[in-house]
């Protein structure tokens, strides 16, 4: 029985151009920067200094709470500098360190062979240990500290583990290369997850077009009834944490609830197979698959790449940026950012560059509302875009709070939807920045 969530939702084209390209290693050269504050929460506290010489993996930023992440060498070489570095949206200045790469110099305690180690020995507690040592974080976009989701709060019980395979966002692909190229490793991480819970079922959720990925994970998994794969109806944004939890498991998530309150704990696929390499291979988030896509790029990437890689690099690496080129965003065309810095490093959730052409780069004018109500048919969260779009113009954010725009996933379905191409995702995001940031200081 093919699943969906109730609510919502939208059916863009899937372009996924990339879906056949095998992942591609790019060897590190140059110089990296890896920014201390790739992740939600507090930023990590460097314990190197300027003229160090450090090795692939090893320990360059402490995390500073527990919502945080430890930041770990992508290269060996010698430590440039540590500074405030623009970003890729060229808004804000964080702290990076800058490695000039010379060789490539591994941590010893790093399993580099290509043997699939299928037996899992540490405790729980030591899993999540690991996981909070090894940096890793969720390679879905948010950026969550992975420990964090593992550490069931007091009161809260996790009653089964969902896998983030629907990868719905148009054009990107490289989830679906981890679940065909790493079928076996993703498993290993599967069943190391659901140890760490203590649950006694996972769902690897999977949309129907991605075939080739349900029949190799479901060969793979025949006779093993503790997971479970779950084909889903193509429908976007069914990679939501919250449409997820409803497809899977019919079971909603709470207005500021979290997918806990459901008993369920979602993992991406590209930070399963990261949960495999930090338990079994002691490996620390250092690099990440990137996929370079779009219309007009001459050739199609999936890439293995080390955090701090220059963007322009990987641009390059698939034929250089197209003379017609109107936007380059990180992410998929939905949930993206349009970048003005290309020469910003990667971090550790960059998981697509996107080249759109300038004639579909460019937005078409807004007119007047019409009041057709396509907005709130198609958003995922129940809730009023248009409202929501008047009451941040206005500045209204106690109304905004009121009407509950921190539920919303900013998933661009209204927008995608306004046939008054009015930009209702970008009002929606401003509103909800300043809520959030009202509802932290009242904290």
């Amino acid at each position: 029985m093919i699943k969906t969530f109730k609510i919502g939702g939208i059916h863009p084209k899937d372009r996924k151009l990339s879906a056949d390209v095998q992942i591609e290693t790019v060897a590190p050269e140059g110089t990296v920067t890896i920014f201390l504050s790739q992740h939600i929460g507090a930023p990590a506290e460097a314990v190197v200094a300027k003229g160090d010489k450090v090795k692939t993996g090893q320990l360059i930023g402490k995390s500073t709470g527990f919502v945080s992440a430890n930041i770990h060498s992508s290269v060996s070489g010698t430590v440039l500098g540590i500074d405030k570095v623009r970003d890729h949206l060229g808004q804000n200045s964080n702290v990076a360190v800058s490695i000039k790469v010379e060789g490539d110099e591994w941590m010893d305690d790093i399993d580099r062979s290509d043997t699939i180690i299928s037996e899992i020995k540490l405790s729980a507690e030591e899993i999540v240990k690991k996981i909070a040592e090894k940096g890793l974080v969720g390679l879905g976009g948010a950026a969550f500290p992975s420990h964090v989701k593992l550490s069931v709060p007091a009161g809260k019980k996790a009653e089964c583990l969902i896998i983030n395979g629907a990868e719905c966002e148009p054009y990107l692909t490289s989830d679906y290369r981890v679940m065909m190229e790493h079928t076996e490793e993703l498993l290993i991480g599967v069943r190391i997850l659901k140890k760490a819970l203590n649950v006694p079922v996972a769902f690897i959720g999977i949309e129907v077009n991605k075939p080739k990925a349900i029949a190799k994970l479901q060969s793979m998994l025949a006779g093993d009834k503790s997971i479970k794969i779950v084909p889903l109806k193509k429908k976007y944004p069914q990679g939501g944490e919250k449409q997820l939890i409803s497809a899977i498991i019919n079971r909603e998530v709470p207005s500021g609830g979290l997918p806990i309150d459901t008993g369920a704990v979602v993992h991406n696929a590209g930070t399963t197979y990261s949960v495999y390499e930090a338990v079994q291979k002691n490996k620390p988030l250092i690099d990440n698959i990137v996929t370079v896509t779009g219309e007009n790029v001459s050739v199609q990437k999936n890439l293995l790449v080390r955090v701090g890689t220059p963007i322009s690099k990987l641009i390059e690496i698939a034929g250089g940026l197209p003379a017609n080129t109107g936007k380059i965003i990180l992410g998929g065309p939905m949930m993206g950012k349009a970048i003005c810095n290309p020469d910003a490093p990667t971090q550790k959730s960059t998981s697509s560059i996107l080249l759109i052409p300038d004639g579909e780069a460019r937005r078409k004018p807004e007119s007047a509302c019409i009041r057709c109500s396509r907005c709130i048919k198609v958003c995922p969260m129940v809730l009023e875009p248009y409202l929501l779009k008047r009451l941040s113009e206005q500045k209204m954010f106690d109304e905004l709070e009121q009407n509950s725009v921190h539920d919303c996933i900013e998933c661009g379905s209204c927008m995608y939807s306004c046939p008054a191409n009015i930009a209702l995702l970008d009002h929606i995001r401003f509103g909800k920045a300043e809520v959030m940031k009202i509802r932290r200081k009242r904290a």
